[in-house]
């Protein structure tokens, strides 16, 4: 299997186990908060900015809250935010590179038209006037407000993040719908969808893959900055951008406030870079021919 080759990129590798390390350590916060006895949510004011000790690893911030359990809570929001946003915007270009490529002619022109013009929006700007608009304006006051915000955040960053999957996907598509076994699907009577569905999206499948581990780095990234600008994950929910922007005020008094997110953030998106890298050698057949 092309993906075992994988072991031949030990920055890869090692990015993968830091990753599934990361998610593992996010999934159990509940496990890890119970063990030591503490709450990602609780106020302890005469306990605000303690240094490490054993009931806080590493601290507490400026509300007295353990440093540690809320890294870890906001690990689950932001590599939530930064997997689903790059799954969804996946399956957005995917459903719109896919029938642009194969069927060509007007619906392909149209459907690029559309792509190159959400390419030319300004994306930051837009995400800011959109993430502005709060779920009380908009008459959802009776709402689950955190899966909301959260929910929100994904589908904002989604919507314009759709275009780079479209392109990719179209270009594969228009490579291998020229193909024998395609051609030879048509001519036995094959459906356009199933053409799509059964004899070329499995053979696509690897640069997206790839596109795809690429850009949750980039949306927990974008994230974070909508977070730090206050415009994303909305305390009391903790995520590593708004962990930041709290921690702007004392960058002097209590620098490991904003040490600690930030570096997450910064080894997420690295080893989401490295991982994609690996993967796009170890799922090229030129590269395993070459390894042969």
């Amino acid at each position: 299997m092309p993906i075992l080759q994988l072991r031949d990129h030990p920055a890869a590798l090692a990015s993968a186990l830091v990753l599934l390390a990361l998610a593992g350590l996010a999934l159990a916060a509940p496990l890890i908060e119970s063990a030591l006895g503490v709450d990602a949510s609780s106020l302890s004011l005469l306990e605000r900015l303690a240094g490490p000790s054993l009931g806080h690893p590493l601290g507490t911030d400026e509300l007295g809250r353990d440093v540690l359990a809320r890294l870890l809570e906001g690990g689950r929001v932001s590599l939530f935010v930064g997997v689903t946003a790059a799954l969804t915007a996946a399956l957005l270009g995917t459903a719109i590179g896919l029938p642009a490529g194969y069927r060509g002619g007007r619906l392909d022109e149209f459907l690029m038209r559309l792509t190159d013009g959400v390419i030319a929006l300004p994306l930051l700007p837009l995400l800011v006037v959109l993430a502005a608009v709060s779920p009380e304006k908009l008459g959802l006051g009776g709402v689950d407000v955190e899966l909301l915000g959260l929910l929100r955040i994904v589908a904002l960053v989604a919507l314009v993040g759709w275009t780079t999957a479209a392109r990719l996907v179209r270009g594969a598509t228009l490579a291998t719908r020229r193909l024998d076994h395609v051609r030879s699907a048509e001519a036995l009577g094959a459906g356009p969808v199933r053409i799509m569905l059964v004899h070329i999206l499995p053979n696509i499948a690897a640069p997206l893959v790839v596109a795809t581990t690429l850009s949750v780095g980039n949306v927990i990234l974008l994230e974070s900055v909508l977070s730090f600008l206050g415009l994303g994950i909305q305390p009391p929910l903790p995520s590593w951008g708004n962990m930041l922007t709290n921690a702007q005020e004392m960058i002097w008094s209590a620098p490991m406030l904003a040490v600690w997110p930030g570096l997450l953030i910064f080894v997420t998106v690295i080893a989401c870079n490295l991982l994609g890298d690996g993967l796009q050698d170890a799922l090229d057949p030129r590269f395993n021919r070459h390894r042969r």
